[in-house]
C-alpha cells in the first residue's frame, strides 16, 4: 500500500503534493514501483495535529482522487478517513475501500470501551456509511489515550469492539481488514510490543495491514534519526511484520522496501518458494 498523503502537514511528507497533477505523478510513480493499492488522506493523524473540518478533506482529497481514478482506472484507491461522510463521497468519485484509523469506534470515550458489552454499544455511523457502500474496510487500533491496564488484554478487546461494531451494522466479514495501529495510542514499547507479536492479532484470522514506515517510535530506536533517514528501521519492521503474518504493508517508499518484502515472502514460503 503506497502512501498519498494529500495534506500540508503529515509527519514526513506533508506538502509534497500540493497540486492535482503532482498526486497523480506520485501514484503513477508508485504503481510503476510495484505498489498494489494506493492509500489517500485529507487529514493528518501525526500527534498534536489539528483535526480538519468535513469540507476541508473533502477539498484536498476529492480533485486528486477523481484525477488519479481517470488516470489509473484499474487502480486499487483506499480513502484514509474517520469521517462517514468522506468515506461516502470518496468511494462515489472512485476510491475502492476505506481505511479507518478509530475502527469504526470515533467519538467513543475510554469508559465506554471499558468492559463494553453488546447490548450496551450505540450504531457506528462508519460502520453503517460502509455496509451501505459494500467496501472494504481497514479496522485500525486505537483510543484517546495510552491508559492500559492489560496492554494486550485490552488490545484484543479494543478490536473486538471495532469488529463488532462493523459486523453488527452488516459490513460481510470477508470485507473486513485489521491495523494494529502501530504509532496510535501507544508509547515507543508499546508500538515495539504490539509488533513483536502481531501474530496476536493474526490470530483473530483477518488479513492485517502494517504500517510502521517512517514513524517515529522507528526514529527513537534509531538514535532520533529524523523521518527521512528511517528506511532502514522500517525495512526491518516490514520483515518482521511479514514473519509475524502482515497481509500488507503500508509504505511511503516502495522500491527500496521491495526487495526486503520479496525476501522476507520467500523465508516465509521456504520450501514452498519457487523461482
Amino acid at each position: 500500500m503506497g502512501v498519498l498523503n494529500v495534506t500540508p502537514d503529515s509527519f514526513s511528507d506533508g506538502g509534497e503534493l500540493p497540486t492535482v497533477q503532482s498526486v497523480v505523478d506520485r501514484a503513477g510513480k508508485m504503481l510503476e514501483e510495484g505498489a498494489d493499492v494506493l492509500d489517500m488522506g485529507g487529514e493528518s493523524t501525526r500527534p498534536e495535529a489539528k483535526a480538519v473540518d468535513m469540507e476541508i478533506e473533502l477539498m484536498r482529497v476529492l480533485p486528486a482522487l477523481e484525477a488519479v481514478r481517470k488516470a489509473f482506472p484499474s487502480a486499487p484507491i483506499s480513502i484514509d478517513t474517520y469521517k462517514p461522510e468522506v468515506a461516502q463521497a470518496a468511494v462515489k468519485a472512485g476510491a475502492d475501500m476505506v481505511n479507518d484509523i478509530w475502527g469504526c469506534a470515533h467519538g467513543m470515550t475510554t469508559a465506554e470501551r471499558k468492559d463494553w458489552k453488546p447490548a450496551n454499544l450505540r450504531p457506528s455511523a462508519m460502520a453503517q456509511m460502509v455496509a451501505k457502500l459494500k467496501c472494504p474496510i481497514i479496522l485500525m487500533h486505537n483510543r484517546p489515550d495510552k491508559n492500559y491496564r492489560d496492554f494486550w488484554k485490552d488490545i484484543i478487546s479494543d478490536l473486538s469492539l471495532s469488529l463488532m461494531l462493523a459486523q453488527w451494522a452488516g459490513v460481510a466479514r470477508e470485507q473486513i481488514w485489521l491495523d494494529p495501529g502501530f504509532g496510535f495510542a501507544k508509547d515507543a514499547a508499546q508500538n515495539l510490543e504490539v509488533l513483536k507479536n502481531l501474530s496476536k492479532i493474526v490470530e483473530l484470522q483477518f488479513p492485517v495491514l502494517l504500517g510502521t514506515s517512517r514513524k517515529s517510535t522507528i526514529g527513537k530506536v534509531l538514535d532520533n534519526a529524523p523521518a527521512d533517514k528511517r528506511l532502514d528501521g522500517t525495512a526491518a519492521t516490514v520483515v518482521w511484520g511479514i514473519q509475524q503474518g502482515a497481509a500488507m504493508v503500508r509504505l511511503h517508499d516502495i522500491t527500496p522496501m521491495k526487495k526486503f518484502i520479496k525476501m522476507a515472502d520467500a523465508i516465509k514460503a521456504g520450501q514452498a518458494w519457487k523461482e
